[in-house]
């Protein structure tokens, strides 16, 4: 608060300058000559008011006078922004918004948190002074300033994932996992996942609003580690001489690596084995079939998590395996019989 130091006594600065009733010693009129503001009064009609503003807006507050007043002054609490035409603040944003003589506002240019609160139009007519009262409230947009960085975790962990924002008034934060459905999640700063499967991998969405400008939105990407799983198996019914494909899929992640076994024995690329790896995928060709290749193959798939294997069959045609290496059904039911039989009969 700036005040005057009068008869040894502090009194606010308002108070003098509206209880001052000769001509003001500092103005620019008596300074310069020129003629100062001519006698006015306040419109009064809305004594106290409210303006929302957002931060790095411009803010007009309004205060219209008439030929009644005989002094004019802006405050910001008690601190005196300008007396009549003169300029008291160093603050280079605010300037006066003057037309004719009907109008004495106060402007403010790129308005920030710290320009909130009370602005007071004060008047000093012939027969009292008045004032009028408006309250600045500064809004800020949504900020999200922290956020979890991408993680890979194992599938079965807990995880948090955290979107800390700021704004004002306080924004509101909301979660989705945007694939597949970007269904909302229960979670504002904090999205809590008990024991995560892999199905619930993906991009997740944060997002901070409070309706003052467009939401601020930051995304977390979130990589659920498992083990293989061989989902398909492809055996091959290949006639001597021709080239025989073997297929085994597997899912897993991190990605798994394949191996191929006959017996206990590791394949290679050698002696007219091709092993091709793509993906979770992979495929073994024999090529030039001969009768020594028939028989069971070994597809192995690992990562740092965990092994799965399954067998593959490579046979000859009419050998009673389909394409899938199981039993045709028709042997499968001519067995089922048999078995029957030898049970009733004792065989």
């Amino acid at each position: 608060m700036q005040h005057f130091w009068v008869h040894g006594v502090w009194i606010p600065v308002v108070a003098f300058l509206l209880g001052f009733q000769g001509d003001w010693p500092w103005t620019p009129a008596q300074r310069t000559g020129v003629t100062g503001f001519p006698v006015r009064s306040v419109d009064m009609q809305r004594a106290t008011d409210n303006i929302t503003i957002r931060q790095g807006d411009t803010a007009i507050i309004r205060c219209y006078v008439d030929d009644k007043v005989s002094k004019v002054a802006w405050l910001n609490r008690s601190n005196i922004i300008f007396a009549g035409e003169d300029k008291w603040s160093l603050d280079p944003r605010a300037d006066l918004v003057t037309k004719g003589q009907l109008e004495y506002s106060l402007r403010i240019q790129k308005v920030d948190v710290y320009d909130e609160g009370p602005y007071t139009c004060s008047i000093q007519t012939k027969q009292q002074p008045k004032t009028s009262q408006v309250n600045l409230i500064v809004q800020v947009p949504a900020n999200i300033y922290k956020v979890t960085e991408d993680l890979t975790v194992n599938e079965g962990a807990n995880v948090t994932l955290s979107c800390l924002a700021s704004g004002r008034p306080d924004p509101a934060i909301n979660w989705r996992l945007l694939n597949p459905s970007a269904e909302p999640l229960d979670g504002e700063e904090y999205l809590d996942i008990t024991g995560i499967m892999r199905n619930q991998a993906g991009r997740y969405e944060c997002k901070a609003s409070n309706d003052v400008a467009t939401p601020d939105v930051k995304y977390v990407n979130v990589v659920v580690s498992y083990p293989p799983t061989i989902k398909k198996t492809q055996s091959s019914e290949t006639p001597v001489g021709r080239v025989g494909t073997l297929q085994c899929d597997a899912t897993a992640v991190p990605t798994p690596e394949f191996e191929w076994y006959r017996d206990d024995k590791r394949l290679s690329n050698a002696q007219g084995i091709n092993i091709q790896i793509i993906g979770t995928n992979t495929l073994l060709m024999v090529a030039n079939v001969t009768e020594e290749d028939y028989g069971n193959y070994t597809c192995v798939a690992s990562n740092r998590l965990g092994v799965q294997n399954a067998s593959v069959f490579l046979y000859r045609p009419g050998t009673g395996r389909d394409i899938n290496g199981s039993v045709p059904a028709s042997q499968s039911l001519w067995l089922l019989l048999v078995s029957f039989a030898c049970l009733f009969l004792k065989c």
